[in-house]
């Protein structure tokens, strides 16, 4: 097992959009088709709100009966699961009613723009169960299916006619691409006012930098500060360890958990005694793409577990030869966590509940540019000044 810890070797730290978890994304879309979807913005330590330009968005105050402070014992078998297809459910009432507000008092309806390229099974379903999730709540779908020859250029078009576009608001580009096109260029030819995924280089910089704001989180580690919150974990003054350190989920989330003041170990490829420091922890966040890794000998009693991982295992007993499990051994865990993750069920219905939730930050920040006379872009330079401004009125932040 610690072989996967060796440098020099690869390791998937992605959770279900890492090298593994691209290739069983559609589990975690078929999952979100029945989930709703909340409308929150970034972290920044305990002010809970969005800030968009200048508009306040504060947080809704529903919250789960379940609270802990993540250092609580408990017996075994007693571990609260957190449920992340029925937060979405409690959430999705609240961005079809943003939206419906937005609609009925400035027009504006959120648009997110989506580029396919390739005929892969699980990826076109992930996008189809995207556009089913935009329509359930009132936001606006224009999908792109390219062929998988397509060029790079076909595909930097495509981009550029939703950047031009006043009625697209979010654009994603679905991953992965076809291994004749440079990723990197392709993503970053979004404009990052509308990089409604979060994973434009400024966005991650803004997210690392006290007193700053990106524009947007990664939809992954936002949804699991999401599922935090909303159990009532404290997370302030608290051990958290993040396991992966991909740029999709295991980086910004331990970005999310240092802004909200928790003392944060990343376990990578390299690290000495990954059990031992994981057991130290009083909030695990596992991204690593790797089926039952982290046992229950891992898990210190009382923790919080919350299981990005998404991966399939041999099972003759289902009727598709497979079933999903999490990075984390469930069965073992739940008899030491003070609450957990399920997989499926758990973080998996949060990401395209982010995605949403992006697409709504940004049609707002437009509709304010529109009503103000000024442009996005124009917005996007300012931004870095808005929180600062923020914290001077608030008392500032803890800068050390």
């Amino acid at each position: 097992m610690f072989k996967s810890f060796a440098k020099g070797q690869t390791w998937s730290c992605g959770g279900m959009y890492g090298n593994l978890g691209r290739k069983t994304a559609f589990a975690a879309a078929v999952v979100s088709i029945t989930t709703r979807f909340s409308v929150h913005g970034c972290y920044r330590g305990l002010h809970r709100v969005f800030l968009v330009d200048n508009i306040r968005f504060p947080l809704a105050s529903t919250s789960r009966s379940f609270e802990t402070d993540a250092t609580s014992v408990v017996t075994e078998a007693s571990s609260k699961i957190i449920d992340g297809s029925s937060v979405a459910r409690d959430i999705r009432d609240e961005i079809a009613t943003e939206i419906s507000k937005m609609k009925g008092s400035s027009g504006v309806v959120p648009g997110l723009g989506v580029i396919l390229v390739g005929s892969r099974k699980d990826s076109a379903t992930y996008v189809e169960n995207k556009k089913i999730a935009c329509e359930a709540v009132g936001i606006n779908s224009y999908n792109v299916h390219l062929p998988e020859d397509s060029s790079e250029q076909e595909v930097l078009k495509h981009i550029s006619g939703f950047n031009n576009d006043p009625s697209v608001h979010g654009i994603l580009v679905q991953l992965p691409l076809p291994s004749h096109m440079n990723e990197q260029i392709i993503l970053n030819a979004v404009r990052i006012e509308k990089d409604v995924d979060g994973l434009n280089p400024l966005n991650i910089g803004l997210l690392a930098m006290l007193d700053r704001e990106p524009l947007f989180v990664p939809c992954t580690p936002k949804g699991c500060i999401e599922l935090l919150h909303r159990y009532g974990v404290s997370i302030e003054g608290k051990r958290a360890v993040v396991i992966g350190r991909s740029n999709i989920v295991g980086l910004p989330a331990a970005l999310l958990l240092q802004r909200e003041y928790a003392t944060v170990t990343v376990v990578q490829p390299g690290t000495k005694n990954p059990e031992e420091l994981t057991r130290e922890a009083d909030i695990i966040i596992s991204a690593v793409g790797q089926p039952n890794m982290v046992r229950g000998s891992w898990i210190k009693p009382g923790s919080v577990v919350i299981d990005v991982g998404i991966n399939p295992i041999k099972d003759d007993t289902s009727p598709r030869g497979y079933r999903m499990v999490g990075d984390v051994c469930f069965e073992e865990a739940s008899k030491i966590a003070s609450a957990i993750t399920p997989v499926p069920g758990g973080v998996g219905p949060m990401t395209i509940a982010m995605l949403l939730s992006n697409t709504l930050i940004s049609a707002k920040r437009a509709n304010q540019c529109f009503q103000n006379g000024t442009r996005p872009g124009k917005a996007v330079k300012n931004w870095s000044t808005l929180w600062s401004e923020k914290s001077s009125k608030t008392g500032g932040t803890k800068n050390w």
